[in-house]
């Protein structure tokens, strides 16, 4: 036995000395705090102390890089390295818990949250279908690309993109910028007032500007919307309006002054195609051309094209509508033993339209009267009788059609048909007399009458 276990000696195994069994555990809690010129024995007794004679003592550093090359077991660690290791452990399940949590809350919050809300743009290169304004080389593109954005009234129909390329600007404005996102429908001027306070303190402590983004703004009364008027002017804010209302009639005249009008129209069917394109490829869903198309991979989830292509031309331009009956219809279908497809059929069924895009008192009014007249104008009967049809459907007063088909009698065929007049004044008579609904059979057959009268504009 060697000298070292003799005397019934612990060996620290830092240092090498030698102490005894009940003072090993609080010799080695501290041994690695001593300073390198501390010293030990080299064989000693159980009773001797250990700083009694010089050794070569080992300093923690070397015994911590020579870790790696003992064998496994060989090293004894100290209650402190236990109780690092234990903590750390500690520490790495819980942020794994953690991530875990966060992870399942996410995917729950999701499950909530509209397809089209989650399927936004997040840049330019994801906008689609407004390419006349956003498009490669427009001013406004050069204007965002540059970082430079004005004060805009951002005009379209439901569905056609003003909330996305908001968001669009937003997050490309990120950090540069602070972006304010409110409605019309649910803040008021105290609201306003309280944003355009903030951005002058942001302006005159950081030098940062302030976009304030105004959904609905035609929501505002004229008197409302003198709020913005100074701090545009001034730069204080920029402000990016949305409206489906023609701006010059809900908005006021200074304040379109100082902002861009952007129109947007409404989505060709080529870009709402691609939209639902970008949308399938989110949910893992394919596209076959045909219902019993060979390359269709088994248990695998499908959607016709005949089927996408419906959706698109019935959803009259709106992205937002396309998109959440797509949804509709996903979660609709049950999963069978070949897969989930959709076809034609549930499409139709989802995608029936209770209502059609009129106003009465706003600009639809007065863009299917115009229709109307321009069809019967080019002798396209069918064309007439659709936007009747589409008048009629959304409430329109017949007698106010009725009128419009008597100044076409007299301003588009004139004198090449001259019963048109009678008979056109004779169903405004009619009109009058039984109302609706009775008189769309009256107005249909005015229409056609003079959409295949021959056509002259002599006296007008």
């Amino acid at each position: 036995m060697s000298e070292r276990g003799m005397g019934g000696g612990v060996p620290c195994p830092l240092c090498d000395e030698i102490f005894p069994a009940a003072a090993i555990e609080a010799h080695c809690s501290t041994c690695g705090d001593q300073p390198a010129s501390s010293t030990r024995k080299g064989q000693t007794s159980a009773s001797s102390t250990p700083n009694s004679k010089p050794s070569n003592k080992r300093s923690i550093n070397d015994v911590l890089s020579n870790k790696k090359s003992e064998k496994p077991g060989s090293a004894k660690k100290s209650k402190q390295d236990f109780l690092a290791e234990g903590l750390s452990k500690v520490v790495e399940n819980g942020n794994d818990h953690h991530k875990t949590a966060e992870q399942g809350k996410s995917k729950d919050k999701e499950k909530h949250i509209p397809l089209a809300e989650l399927m936004r743009p997040k840049n330019l290169e994801e906008y689609m279908g407004q390419n006349n304004v956003v498009g490669d080389g427009t001013q406004l593109r050069n204007l965002l690309e540059g970082d430079n954005v004005p004060s805009l009234i951002l005009w379209g129909p439901p569905g056609c993109g003003k909330t996305s390329l908001a968001n669009v600007i937003a997050t490309r404005m990120k950090g540069k910028c602070r972006f304010i996102k409110m409605s019309a429908c649910t803040c008021g001027v105290a609201e306003v007032r309280d944003v355009v306070k903030q951005a002058k303190n942001e302006q005159a402590m950081f030098n940062r500007r302030t976009i304030l983004f105004m959904d609905e703004v035609h929501r505002f009364n004229k008197s409302q919307q003198d709020t913005f008027l100074p701090h545009v002017e001034s730069g204080t804010i920029t402000l990016i309006g949305a409206t489906t209302e023609n701006p010059s009639f809900s908005l006021n005249a200074a304040l379109l002054s100082r902002c861009r009008v952007v129109v947007l129209n409404k989505l060709s069917p080529e870009s709402l195609f691609e939209i639902l394109e970008r949308a399938l490829a989110a949910k893992d869903i394919d596209i076959i051309d045909g219902e019993n198309d060979i390359f269709q991979v088994v248990e695998n989830r499908t959607i016709s094209r005949e089927a996408l292509t419906y959706l698109t031309n019935i959803v009259d331009g709106d992205a937002r509508s396309a998109i959440n009956t797509l949804q509709l219809v996903i979660e609709s279908t049950q999963e069978e033993e070949g897969g989930q497809h959709v076809d034609l059929n549930q499409v139709k069924e989802a995608a029936q339209r209770s209502h059609v895009l009129y106003d009465r008192t706003g600009d639809q009014h007065y863009f299917m009267a115009s229709a109307l007249q321009k069809s019967i104008r080019g002798s396209d009967d069918n064309a007439a009788l659709y936007w009747l049809g589409r008048m009629l459907k959304g409430g329109e007063d017949p007698t106010f059609i009725a009128r419009r088909l008597v100044r076409c009698a007299s301003e588009d065929i004139g004198l090449g048909d001259p019963t048109a007049m009678p008979l056109a004044v004779a169903a405004f008579q009619g009109c009058q007399l039984i109302g609706k609904p009775e008189c769309d059979v009256l107005l249909a057959q005015a229409t056609v009458h003079l959409a295949r009268a021959p056509k002259s504009h002599e006296v007008y």
